[in-house]
């Protein structure tokens, strides 16, 4: 994971945001393209890192491995490490991480109405 300035105005003004707002604050839990994805992934079964990988296409390895420490961190999901050669390792969604299917499924709802819209309220510019 990267280093963070602390000191940063960019920091400082996303932590003041993230602590006001808690819609910030989500987003910036989840926010990121390669976290909604996988959710999306995970929010149906627990899966194995290569059936993930598989799954995102383009992901990098490490981009991979990156997001799913960040979201165990966060204890969005959980990584379960089985006793056995060669070894196993599964990542599942936690119970807070299960939380967030409702929210997942509004916005999806709302992309597609978005999307919709934009499609059909295409302007000749």
């Amino acid at each position: 994971m990267k280093k963070i300035k602390l000191s940063s105005t960019n920091q400082i003004n996303k932590n003041y945001l993230e602590d006001i707002c808690m819609g910030a604050y989500a987003l910036g839990i989840i926010g990121s393209r390669w976290k909604l994805s996988i959710f999306f992934y995970l929010k149906d079964r627990p899966m194995r890192f290569s059936e993930l990988k598989q799954s995102l296409g383009s992901i990098t390895e490490r981009m991979l491995a990156l997001n799913l420490a960040e979201m165990e961190r966060d204890k969005l999901l959980t990584r379960i490490v089985f006793a056995e050669v060669p070894a196993r390792v599964i990542y599942e969604l936690t119970p807070i991480g299960k939380a967030l299917t409702s929210v997942w499924d509004q916005l999806g709802s709302w992309g597609r109405q978005h999307k919709d819209f934009l499609l059909t309220n295409v302007s000749d510019g």
